[in-house]
């Protein structure tokens, strides 16, 4: 009786690394929607940057029409 069964380590990395692959497919999927929302966000502002807008510069150069 001095022979016990002794569990398998193999199967116990396997099931560890498994689950270390979910967390970390889990944080790179939330990782990338959050760059990916924060890009959607930066496009719209610089589009309303672009085109004309009368600054004070350019009412003083009107001034002097």
């Amino acid at each position: 009786m001095s022979k016990q069964n002794k569990p398998d380590q193999g199967r116990r990395e396997l099931l560890k690394g498994l689950s270390t692959a979910a967390v970390v497919g889990a944080v790179a999927a939330g990782v990338s929607k959050t760059v990916i929302a924060s890009d959607q966000e930066a496009k719209p502002a610089e589009e309303k940057s672009a085109g004309y807008h009368e600054t004070q510069h350019i009412r003083d150069y009107y001034e002097t029409l």
